[in-house]
């Protein structure tokens, strides 16, 4: 996925919008500023999960973040090659590094994301 296609949050998710359907990740300034990720946690598979809270968890070698929802939606979809290969977040994090697929249900929040430029301004 092309970054300056992307939506952000200021929690360092990225969020690619398709119709009622969209993919999220997190930005590579996250995964550079976590390292190496040993672990990826999403047990909110099929649950509606509102815009900044918690869907699941990322455990690198010295630090575990938390992942918040970029918008309000249901959870349809977890990616499981990063279950098992939790390094693809590094490697690809717009790409095979992606988290979940969501149904969006509320899509006025996108007015509430940023464009490229406005998300490198706040991650420097």
């Amino acid at each position: 996925m092309d970054p300056n296609n992307l939506k952000y949050t200021k929690d360092h998710e990225w969020i690619s919008i398709d119709g009622d359907y969209a993919f999220v990740g997190i930005t590579n300034f996250a995964q550079k500023e976590l390292g190496d990720i040993v672990f990826v946690e999403i047990e909110s598979l099929e649950q509606e999960i509102k815009s900044g809270e918690v869907f699941g968890s990322v455990e690198a070698v010295k630090t575990v973040s938390d992942l918040f929802m970029p918008m309000t939606g249901e959870i349809i979809e977890v990616n499981q090659k990063i279950i098992d290969n939790p390094e693809l977040v590094n490697s690809d994090p717009y790409g095979e590094g992606w988290m979940i697929k969501i149904k969006i249900l509320d899509s006025n929040e996108v007015e509430d994301l940023l464009d490229l430029k406005s998300y490198e301004e706040i991650s420097g």
